[in-house]
């Protein structure tokens, strides 16, 4: 009786063995799958957190763009787009021009930018808001559209486009139909 004990615990023993092995052995694989996957996700992960871009023309004027994110576009790389956007245009021979607005498209090849939604332009004594900032370094102009509201220390406009030539300050303020008109009020 004795060996059919002991052949029995051997057994039993070899048993257990084999499903102690096998169920480690199963643990690993499940981590190794788990890395890969994390690794996969953020391998294709296009998402910039605390975003900075800054760059100079030919001309020495300085362009600094922050934003809190960034989204690479898949389809073209030179594509971000922005989320809460701060941007500092650097004039040389010119003051200071700072822009806000909730979203924006950055071209990082000519380092033109769309805002949009929210859009506040700051320049001297100078407030242009409105939804819409096509801002263009390679043109020298910024385009702002869709309900425009210009305040300066005098005078309130409201209009549908405003057209700013960035080296020499020309401003074009106007309507979109020929029979309507710009909206002036005096603040005095």
């Amino acid at each position: 009786m004795k060996r059919k004990t002991i052949f029995s615990l051997i057994i039993f023993f070899f048993i257990c063995l084999i499903f102690f092995l096998f169920k480690g052995s199963n643990n690993k694989k499940t981590q190794k799958i788990e890395t890969d996957i994390s690794n996969d996700v953020s391998y294709h992960s296009n998402i910039i957190k605390d975003v900075y871009y800054s760059s100079k023309d030919i001309r020495g004027n300085e362009y600094i763009i922050r934003a809190s994110e960034g989204e690479i576009d898949f389809n073209n790389p030179n594509i971000i787009y922005l989320t809460n956007v701060n941007s500092h245009v650097k004039l040389v021979n010119s003051n200071d021009i700072k822009i806000k607005s909730d979203f924006g498209k950055y071209n990082s090849e000519n380092f033109d930018t769309i805002f949009s939604k929210n859009v506040i332009i700051d320049y001297l004594d100078n407030n242009i808001l409105g939804e819409y900032l096509d801002f263009s370094i390679t043109r020298s102009s910024m385009l702002m559209s869709r309900d425009v509201i210009y305040t300066n220390s005098n005078n309130v406009l409201k209009a549908d486009n405003i057209e700013i030539d960035i080296e020499t300050k020309n401003t074009k303020i106007y309507m979109f139909q020929n029979d309507k008109k710009v909206n002036i009020k005096s603040k005095q």
